[in-house]
């Protein structure tokens, strides 16, 4: 993972809950969300939270009395998720870094990731960090994408641009999100941060759009791709978002467009 794999700022916020959340995230939430309330956790800590799908999916469900605490290492991203979300004072926001939570020992009854993992420079470091913050007994439950084979807009659009860059092609998309999904290798993480009773669920969805366009704009404006074309050819985007369209179309039809999507949901025990 490249250093500006991690900076999500300007409009991509913005982009990314508009067009990536409906597109690729919302079912996963949910999926992690139901999860999660069947452990009935008191004292809930979200890592990577994005622009918050998960904690609108997560926050109404748990008690009254719950605390949440709601972290991304992006002050944007994390602002633009607490400006979604309804008022509630069990929620507190907190810019930190997975790599180094500021939380005290044995502080949390759970501690959520949706697809963050792939971002941490150094991941049993913060898989450490999560046990660390962790009661014992408590849980880590988080999601991975599987490889990019397996999800097929974001293929489509990293194939396309590899026609329109032969030289340099953009390969974000295969690099980080979806660089990180053998579960062997997930497992061995796991366990040199010393957690036990692991289970992986590799579950499949669909992803829907009214247009090509929405998954071409989605991954090419509203994830960090975005910098990648605008760092090889300056005002190229638009022209990289219609080409992307154009190559979703020919494979999945000019109307509404259904796609597989697929990801590793993990739980382990502290």
């Amino acid at each position: 993972m490249l250093e500006t794999d991690k900076v999500f700022a300007g409009s991509i916020p913005e982009n990314y809950d508009r067009y990536m959340v409906p597109l690729i995230f919302e079912p996963y939430a949910a999926d992690l969300a139901q999860r999660a309330m069947a452990l009935s956790p008191g004292a809930v800590l979200e890592v990577a939270a994005g622009t918050g799908v998960v904690t609108r999916a997560l926050a109404p469900k748990l008690s009254r009395a719950a605390s949440y605490v709601v972290t991304d290492l992006n002050q944007p991203m994390l602002d633009y998720a607490a400006s979604r979300q309804a008022p509630d004072g069990r929620i507190q926001w907190r810019q930190a870094d997975a790599m180094a939570l500021p939380f005290e020992d044995a502080t949390f009854d759970l501690v959520c990731c949706q697809f963050g993992a792939m971002f941490f420079p150094n991941r049993p470091t913060a898989y450490r960090e999560a046990r660390r913050v962790l009661k014992p007994g408590g849980r880590f439950l988080f999601s991975v994408w599987d490889r990019i084979e397996e999800n097929d807009f974001a293929d489509d659009v990293t194939n396309a641009l590899a026609r329109i860059f032969p030289n340099d092609p953009p390969r974000f998309l295969a690099r980080t999100p979806h660089g990180y999904h053998d579960k062997d290798l997930i497992h061995a993480d796991l366990a040199e941060a010393g957690f036990s009773e692991v289970a992986i669920d590799t579950l499949a969805e669909q992803s829907r759009a009214p247009s090509p366009r929405i998954p071409a704009v989605a991954y090419c404006q509203g994830t960090l791709l975005r910098n990648e074309i605008e760092a090889r050819e300056a005002g190229k985007l638009a022209v990289a978002t219609d080409y992307a369209a154009s190559a979703i179309a020919e494979r999945h039809g000019t109307g509404e467009v259904v796609a597989k999507i697929q990801a590793h949901v993990v739980a382990a025990t502290a």
